[in-house]
């Protein structure tokens, strides 16, 4: 499969010129172990997924960690998060010694707990998902942005049926004591079902047969395996309000699609979720631009109780400026869509509010292009939202 370069390369490189270790955590084959076998060629490789060799190293760590010749790139490190302790030790033995570590995982919250308590100081974090409309062309609501599925486009569906097996039964049971995995598997095209929509947890959990908590735990589970996006509401005090709840969508719209059933472009476009997919889409263009940028994962959503509502805020701070972005699965725009985003900018004083209706891409051959939808609000298509984050 040819190397597709990530823009979050630059963040990467220069870190490791300033840290002993990186951390690079994401979902599963976002394409974390490829981007940092390109990036340091020369580093030894460590895959700790084997459960003999799990065992092994936790029965031995330290004659693991002595074996082991910086640069080196540590694979699926949240197996034995244990491992941050004796690593802590050998960078504080040349703390200037830089590029050293290159860790991978696919649990973001262990992870980040590890580090925190053992590495703080000497790793560089970053967060990898899949690939962006700035990254590839081939990126599409339908197929998403995971590297193996864009590579081979006609075996998809058995990808993301492996895939799903694969992160049942690896991911989640490492995670969580899940029996009933059936209900899990629904509890998935569930949340494809509504996603975009007001979190509300009783009525997810009604249809499956499980309590509040339980769900509330599977939610849990798929933000740390970096499966979701959890978009929460703005919360600066317009006089009005708030709805409190976050929002929820699939990181990779492909994964959406195949688990709602979709398969095809015309499948995806006569399906009452295009809409939502659509929408969850655009949000995680949002987040690829930001964290590939290096900056802070900065999107929230507002809607208020008497029915105002808009689809993403992206606040910038220190110049009280607002992104706020309507997302429609159309390309032909109509004024009228941007009356919301018209509403809350004239509720939120002392803002600089620049209003943006995402729609769709234009058929291929046609010029993608910002075009003035009324006063004051611009029309862009999908490709071109990481120019604005």
């Amino acid at each position: 499969m040819r190397y597709i370069n990530r823009l979050i390369e630059k963040q990467i490189v220069e870190a490791s010129h300033a840290f002993a270790a990186i951390l690079l955590t994401g979902p599963r084959r976002a394409g974390k172990t490829t981007l940092l076998k390109k990036l340091f060629p020369k580093a030894s490789y460590y895959l700790l997924e084997d459960l003999d060799t799990i065992a092994r190293i936790k029965a031995d760590p330290r004659s693991f960690i002595e074996e082991v010749k910086p640069p080196a790139i540590l694979d699926e490190i949240q197996n034995i998060p244990e491992l941050f302790n004796y690593f802590r030790t050998r960078m504080d033995e040349k703390p200037r010694r830089y590029g050293q570590w290159y860790f991978t995982g696919s649990q973001d919250a262990p992870l980040m707990k590890g580090v925190s308590e053992s590495m703080a100081g000497r790793v560089a974090v970053f967060h990898l998902l899949g690939l962006s409309s700035e990254e590839s062309k081939k990126v599409s609501i339908l197929r998403g942005g995971l590297p193996e599925v864009l590579a081979k486009p006609k075996t998809a569906s058995l990808w993301f049926r492996s895939y799903i097996q694969t992160y049942l039964e690896r991911d989640v049971r490492s995670i969580s004591a899940i029996k009933n995995l059936a209900t899990f598997r629904r509890f998935l095209s569930l949340i494809g079902s509504r996603q975009g929509a007001v979190l509300n947890k009783t009525d997810l959990a009604a249809p499956l047969g499980i309590s509040v908590p339980a769900l509330t735990e599977w939610i849990n589970i798929l933000e740390i395996t970096g499966q979701i996006i959890v978009v929460p509401p703005f919360y600066e005090n317009f006089g009005k309000r708030l709805i409190k709840s976050p929002k929820i969508y699939f990181a990779d719209s492909g994964l959406s699609c195949y688990l709602l059933g979709i398969e095809t472009e015309d499948a995806l476009r006569k399906s009452p979720f295009f809409g939502q997919i659509f929408e969850g889409f655009a949000a995680s263009e949002i987040v690829k631009h930001q964290e590939n940028s290096g900056k802070r994962r900065h999107i929230y959503y507002f809607r208020d109780q008497q029915g105002l509502e808009v689809d993403f805020i992206i606040p910038f701070s220190g110049n009280a400026r607002l992104l706020v972005m309507e997302a429609k699965a159309v390309r032909s725009v109509k004024p009228s869509m941007g009356i919301s985003l018209m509403k809350l900018a004239r509720a939120i004083p002392g803002y600089k509010v620049e209003k943006y209706v995402v729609h769709l891409n234009p058929p291929k051959g046609v010029k993608k292009e910002f075009r003035t939808l009324s006063p004051g609000v611009m029309a862009i298509p999908v490709a071109e939202i990481g120019s604005l984050c």
